[in-house]
């Protein structure tokens, strides 16, 4: 299950809804009935530059440049 974003253009509110994937594409309506288009969600953008080193530690930063976390000899 996914929670999907929906616009209802007659009320003019935003609204969720969980949903499977594979009924992402079907025709939703509001809670007073009134067809409503999926939209972008754009909660990934809302943080702005610089969110990822005020969210996560230093330590995450100070190993190497590979996956391995300063475990292997390009950590230098």
């Amino acid at each position: 299950m996914a929670i999907y974003e929906y616009y209802c253009a007659e009320c003019k509110i935003t609204f969720e809804q969980r949903r499977p994937m594979s009924q992402a594409k079907e025709a939703v309506n509001c809670s007073s009935g009134h067809h409503a288009e999926r939209t972008i969600t754009n909660f990934a953008f809302s943080g702005g530059v610089g969110t990822l080193e005020m969210e996560m530690p230093n330590e995450a930063f100070s190993a190497g440049g590979c996956a391995c976390g300063g475990a292997c000899a390009c950590a230098g």
